[in-house]
């Protein structure tokens, strides 16, 4: 049965003592849950302490703890996951920052629109998208690839300094032909630049067509002897000082990440784990741990462990195996104390997830926001 907007109203202020009580309406609704983001929670954007209530269709409530520390004002925006399903208003346009001085009572809000599967973008906001090269060479391969640089829109009028994400598959994460479909990161970094956390560059590295699986496997496993070793040499010691020394980048590991799906996040969860001093924040979309069940972390033990930063995500609909299989990995890898104390691993888990381009799409930004822009303070 749903409640009025009355009866919502005496039951919030029933908890008055508790502290300030936002009350939400929205014209439009549906099934994914409202969360706050502001200026107490750094901006992010799926937290769930913040999870507002649903009381009805369309109301939504938040009541913060007694105990909660309030800024001088609170600054604050609604959204339903993620900067791709933030409020905007009913023309479409991005809103204001909301702001609120109370510290117990009811602020009243209303939302008149959601931003949905990416729309509207502002196209000024598209990264630049520069070739590298058709033919960067891989002396470690002694072959050649494409490799794209997907610049910040505004990164040719400004002197700004950027980190890196260097990501695996090019050829399916923002081209519209990819048969596969794509990840839509131009779209999407577009939408993200909007909100602040968009000033990144990614480095695209187009697989091998059928050798794919090859360059990709690490060592020896079930898929046999691979190349993986070489191809994460190439990123390492040839790739990236090319990049660094050709573009504005934030050469230090802690602004430098590398990511990529199925085998794409095996061989970059490898490329973290084996250049640790490179790499403080891995990227790792539904990794395909399958093809070495009994991993081993021996090897760790010739590298000094290094705060790293590790998003790890796993579908429930992709294999009987999947979700077992990374919650096996990350259990098996802060098992060791020395990795414990370094490693911080966001864990998500889709439990409709299939193994698609379309879900590591969704799951893109969330990544992103995480691992590069959770700490940030300012207005958005």
């Amino acid at each position: 049965m749903e409640c009025d907007e009355n009866t919502i109203v005496k039951k919030e202020e029933a908890k008055e003592l508790e502290g300030l009580t936002i009350l939400l309406s929205t014209d439009e609704d549906d099934d994914r849950p409202v969360y706050l983001s502001g200026n107490f929670n750094q901006w992010i954007t799926q937290d769930r302490k913040y999870q507002m209530s649903k009381q009805a269709k369309g109301k939504y409530t938040f009541t913060f703890p007694a105990d909660f520390s309030y800024p001088e004002e609170l600054i604050y925006k609604f959204t339903k996951g993620d900067w791709s399903e933030v409020e905007i208003d009913k023309f479409e346009n991005k809103t204001p920052n909301r702001h609120s001085k109370k510290r117990s009572g009811i602020q009243k809000e209303h939302v008149s629109k959601w931003r949905q599967n990416w729309l509207p973008y502002r196209p000024s906001q598209l990264p630049q998208v520069h070739l590298i090269s058709e033919e960067f060479e891989i002396p470690q391969l002694n072959k050649t690839r494409k490799v794209w640089a997907l610049l910040p829109h505004d990164y040719n009028t400004s002197e700004e300094t950027y980190p890196v994400l260097y990501l695996q598959d090019a050829q399916n994460l923002f081209n519209e032909k990819s048969p596969f479909g794509n990840w839509q990161i131009d779209k999407k970094l577009a939408v993200m630049s909007d909100y602040g956390i968009g000033k990144i560059i990614i480095i695209a590295i187009e697989h091998a067509e059928k050798e794919r699986v090859l360059e990709y496997n690490v060592g020896k496993t079930l898929l046999g002897e691979g190349q993986g070793k070489q191809y994460i040499r190439f990123l390492t010691d040839t790739l990236k000082p090319f990049v660094d020394k050709n573009f504005r980048t934030k050469p230090e590991r802690e602004f430098t990440g590398i990511g990529g799906s199925s085998m794409g996040g095996l061989v970059s969860l490898f490329s973290g784990l084996i250049y640790p001093e490179v790499y403080g924040k891995l990227m790792i979309f539904s990794p395909s741990l399958w093809v070495i069940p009994k991993i081993k972390f021996s090897f760790l033990d010739f590298f000094e462990p290094k705060e790293t930063k590790i998003y790890l995500y796993a579908g429930g609909e992709e294999s009987a195996t999947m979700v077992a299989h990374i919650k096996k990995f990350k259990k098996r890898l802060l098992k060791r104390d020395s990795l414990r104390e370094k490693m911080e691993i966001q864990l998500s888990i889709n439990e409709q997830g299939r193994h698609n381009e379309t879900y590591w799409s969704d799951e893109f930004p969330k990544a992103i926001e995480w691992l590069f822009f959770s700490n940030r303070k300012g207005d958005v």
